[in-house]
């Protein structure tokens, strides 16, 4: 299996969805898949999927309101308990879409940082004792994403150096930021032996990636969770593509 436990944000549609169903297949199924979204009663799709599985866990959480991460967090350890919570995948995000320098709003900069790099910042904080408690199961310094990991979902549209555009100010400059994230949590969290990396996950026919997309949902979970099974201490702190490509910042 990848994880023992996995926490993702962002089930209801998409990739998150995706996610959820792929690690519900075959012989490798975690033990608890912890499946949060904003509207857990509107998620039909997802609790489809949760109600042929019991390793499936519906919870409701909005990113973006910080007064709910205490109740998230009480309810994780509930679940998890001693064991800790092994894989935190930071996957929820918004992306404006009119956002070339004449049409950028101030309130889609503010409220797409809000999502994009706040909250996965400040959930991974909050989750943080549980991913402590799943790291200290093992002995030894090794990193992997069966041990306890934080997996930060980006886009290649965040690497700076492969910019060459312009535009979707919100969108790309969150991702950098969240690329920044990933780096600085990779070196406070090595001391406890927490994998940390940023994934591309490609451009994939989703709400947000659009039906002229190149890549199907199934096709780039397959792939980015292979990838998450045989992370190491040499992708940490890494930028990373679904197929295990090492982007640059």
């Amino acid at each position: 299996m990848v994880a023992h436990s996995v926490l993702i944000t962002g089930c209801n549609r998409g990739l998150g969805l995706e996610m959820v169903k792929q690690l519900t297949r075959g012989n490798n199924t975690p033990e608890l898949v912890i499946a949060t979204c904003r509207k857990p009663k509107e998620a039909q799709k997802l609790n489809e999927v949760a109600a042929s599985n019991k390793c499936v866990k519906v919870i409701q959480l909005d990113v973006g309101d910080e007064s709910s991460y205490s109740g998230l967090v009480s309810h994780v350890g509930e679940l998890v308990g001693a064991h800790g919570l092994n894989l935190l995948i930071n996957n929820a995000g918004v992306s404006p879409k009119s956002t070339r320098i004449n049409m950028v709003k101030w309130r889609q900069m503010t409220d797409t940082f809000a999502v994009n790099v706040v909250a996965p910042l400040m959930l991974t904080k909050a989750l943080l004792p549980h991913l402590k408690a799943a790291a200290a199961q093992e002995e030894g310094n090794n990193l992997s994403v069966k041990r306890a990991a934080v997996i930060n979902i980006s886009s290649v549209l965040g690497s700076i150096e492969r910019n060459d555009q312009g535009g979707l100010y919100p969108y790309r400059c969150s991702k950098v930021a969240l690329n920044a994230v990933t780096k600085s949590l990779s070196v406070d969290l090595r001391e406890h032996n927490i994998l940390v990396a940023s994934f591309h996950p490609g451009w994939v026919q989703t709400d947000m990636g659009g039906k002229n997309a190149p890549l199907r949902p199934t096709e780039s979970i397959s792939q980015l969770l292979t990838q998450l099974a045989q992370l190491s201490e040499l992708h940490h702190g890494q930028f990373l593509q679904y197929d295990g490509e090492q982007l640059p910042w």
